[in-house]
């Protein structure tokens, strides 16, 4: 039995680039959305708790769409159309147009959780049903208050539990329930202002307080075995389809430039680089992690899977509790330590515990880490890792799991034998790694790269994709572009490069997510024509995905936006 258990929770805050267009409008609103709720509860839990420590992970495109919302707020052009009617008069609530993107955006949600506990917001939805949900007809005979309430009630749900908790100004909306003025919508955007001015330098505060560590992951989430080897696909999957292109261009190169913005982005925000990379989807190869290495980071993650995966094609047996609990080295690709998730912990959180009570789920994941303690061998410090996402699972958990992380947290506070802390302490430690001869290409999804590649959409896309980076890399050569065109243009391929492209297509995705994020990736790929200077060519202007998707989301598989 050891003494102590080290637990490493990794919280990945991640949402792709939604601006599109040269006004660089936004198509989606999650990022705001999400940091109202998820990236400002996150903060809150820590600040409670100061005793716990914990790695937090931003990705460089959700710190920059944070920061370019401050500026629309600091009375910048309102580029965000759901920011903008929150904004906007009741005359403007009467446009059409308008009134139909609101009836299309504002139920978008867990109805569980973020539509049926109330009333006033329910009667908005059963009334838009008695309208057989035809956006059309309810734009055209319901009136500007039903549109007012709507848009107040979108936001004021989405709001973090933190917040409601702390803000007179939204217990008194809630209590109100009805006839939302333009007074009391401008009150709301105030306090949107605030939470998001407040959003990242509460995170700096804790991380220069040491009670967490703050890292970052390549600048737009690409899934980088794929951008370097095509082929990586089947090193677990030997029979995985592949697209037509031979590979990526330039793949290698263009992982070394994410890396590098990352650093640079992490440093901008947090006043430093980050001493840890998380890769986009925990995937990682030998030529990942030696460019990782090479970007100056001293740990990263991957997932269980995959060290599992990696053993056995190396030979050796696969043993948990002897092979998952410890940091390790891969031979020839530097002094970088990979750490790896615990998928089963982490899965018992992300998919599972927002079922049961919150201090139910809580007792139980003690329960399962000092179990895990008691069978380390003595004299050795298990370190399990607890990897997810920071934003996705709370939408399912009763008051976006305030109490499940008040009970968590204060239990691991009080444990005499389990110890939270974060990988940049741990390295200073000294721990010994193990050595890893190779490291079979995967991911934290099933510890293959099948997520990304390999049906026909998927494989379409990363065509589409190559195809665009060869004419991007003839202009660049060409010298017809200008300093200024070539930066725009880089921007846009950064932006066409991120992994939740590909994530998206597959049938087990809801239809209407599906259809959503396939045509931001072909308006992605049309505005990298333009900056350009060349026509798209008109396969953009089809449909990637085949089939009509999953009519709700599947599973394990679940990505709230």
């Amino acid at each position: 039995m050891a003494d102590r258990l080290d637990l490493v929770f990794l919280w990945h805050m991640h949402q792709p680039d939604y601006r599109t267009g040269p006004e660089r409008r936004f198509a989606l609103p999650w990022t705001l959305l999400h940091a109202l709720k998820d990236y400002t509860d996150m903060a809150g839990h820590f600040e409670r708790h100061p005793q716990v420590r914990s790695v937090i992970n931003f990705v460089p495109t959700l710190l920059e769409q944070i920061e370019d919302y401050r500026q629309q707020l600091a009375g910048g052009p309102m580029r965000d159309p759901l920011l903008a009617a929150l904004a906007g008069t009741d005359e403007a609530l009467a446009d059409p147009g308008r009134r139909r993107f609101l009836l299309e955006t504002c139920f978008l949600g867990n109805h569980e959780r973020l539509v049926e506990p109330y009333p006033h917001y329910r009667r908005l939805h059963q009334l838009y049903l008695a309208a057989a949900g035809e956006p059309d007809a309810v734009a055209h005979y319901f009136a500007t208050p039903y549109f007012a309430d709507l848009v107040t009630w979108y936001f004021l749900v989405w709001f973090g539990e933190t917040e409601r908790r702390r803000s007179p100004l939204l217990a008194r909306l809630f209590a109100q329930g009805t006839h939302y003025c333009e007074a009391d919508r401008g009150a709301l955007l105030a306090l949107v202002k605030d939470v998001l001015d407040g959003l990242l330098p509460r995170y700096r505060r804790l991380a220069e307080a040491g009670q967490i560590e703050l890292s970052t992951t390549p600048y737009a989430h690409p899934l980088a075995p794929l951008l370097i080897d095509l082929c990586s696909a089947r090193e677990a999957l030997p029979a995985c389809p592949l697209p037509q292109s031979p590979r990526y261009p330039g793949g290698r190169e263009r992982v070394s430039r994410h890396l590098a913005l990352a650093q640079t982005v992490a440093a901008k925000h947090w006043g430093h680089p980050a001493s840890g990379i998380w890769p986009a989807e925990g995937a990682l190869s030998d030529v990942v992690l030696a460019l990782i290495d090479q970007a100056g980071a001293a740990w990263t993650a991957s997932s269980e899977s995959v060290l599992a995966q990696s053993l056995r094609a190396n030979g050796s047996d696969y043993q948990r509790a002897r092979d998952l609990y410890r940091p390790w080295r891969v031979a020839g690709a530097g002094d970088t330590r990979i750490y790896f998730r615990d998928e089963r912990l982490s899965d018992l959180i992300g998919f599972e515990y927002a079922r049961w009570h919150g201090r139910d789920a809580a007792a139980h994941l003690l329960s399962e880490l000092e179990s895990i303690r008691q069978a380390a061998p003595d004299g050795e410090t298990p370190i399990v890792s607890i990897i997810l996402d920071g934003e996705n699972a709370w939408e399912y958990y009763p008051y976006n799991g305030y109490y499940f992380f008040n009970d968590l947290f204060e239990g691991l506070a009080d444990h005499p034998h389990l110890r939270t802390t974060t990988y940049a302490a741990l390295s200073g430690e000294g721990r010994e790694a193990a050595d890893l001869p190779h490291l079979v290409a995967g991911s934290w999804v099933h510890g293959n790269l099948s997520t990304w590649i390999g049906d026909v959409s998927k494989n379409r896309a990363w065509d589409l994709l190559c195809m665009a980076k060869q004419s991007y890399d003839q202009m660049l050569c060409s010298g017809r572009l200008s300093p200024e065109q070539a930066e725009i243009a880089e921007k846009k391929l950064l932006g066409c490069e991120s992994s939740d492209w590909f994530w998206w297509f597959g049938d087990y995705n809801p239809a209407r997510s599906v259809a959503s994020f396939d045509a931001l990736f072909r308006e992605n790929l049309r505005d990298l024509y333009e900056s350009l200077g060349l026509p798209a060519p008109a396969s953009l202007d089809q449909a990637i995905a085949h089939g009509a998707g999953h009519p709700e989301a599947g599973g394990a598989m679940r990505r709230a936006k």
